[in-house]
């Protein structure tokens, strides 16, 4: 309630909604913008000089800035270098009662029964066809591949089954390893 109050008081109070840019030609929100963009300009020429975003990931670029960013992140967190409200700074004694989400057995059943079921009734002859187009249309290139996975939802083939046929067209991603 206070967080929606609080948007409602900058929305309708201080009128910060009658303009377009309420910021506009503020000398800190220009400097930040500028700032932003230097940083990514600097990201994509080295993105570039990797050989592109495909060769970058391939190297484990992407996926160790990833790591390492959230790694330091934490670290000033849990210093307190980096304020997180409610987490490290103005926290509430309260504790919050978490219900964890549990899939009670019967229906647990009741799904699978239905999923064999599915498998059972349905014409097994089509599925086999629509998951083979599918193959083929992954292994050529510049195919949209939603006509045919929508062909192979009608035709009753599994979420499991659509993405064997694509995995043994484009294999599994692997990444590859960063330390």
């Amino acid at each position: 309630m206070i967080a929606l109050r609080t948007q409602q008081i900058i929305a309708h109070e201080i009128g910060v909604v009658d303009t377009v840019d309420p910021l506009a030609g503020s000398y800190y929100v220009e400097y930040l913008t500028n700032e932003i963009e230097e940083k990514a300009e600097k990201y994509i020429e080295q993105i570039d000089s990797l050989g592109g975003a495909v060769a970058a990931i391939e190297k484990g670029f992407m996926q160790r800035e990833i790591v390492e960013s959230a790694f330091s992140y934490q670290k000033d967190v849990e210093v307190g270098k980096s304020v997180v409200v409610g987490v490290n700074e103005f926290v509430a004694d309260e504790s919050v009662p978490m219900r964890l989400l549990r899939i009670e057995p019967e229906i647990e059943r009741r799904l699978t029964e239905q999923l064999r079921q599915i498998r059972k009734d349905r014409d097994q002859s089509i599925t086999e066809e629509v998951i083979a187009a599918l193959r083929e249309a992954a292994e050529q290139d510049d195919v949209n591949l939603v006509p045919p996975i929508l062909e192979a939802v009608k035709a009753y083939a599994t979420l499991g089954e659509i993405c064997d046929a694509l995995r043994e067209v484009f294999g599994e991603y692997t990444p590859p390893s960063i330390f």
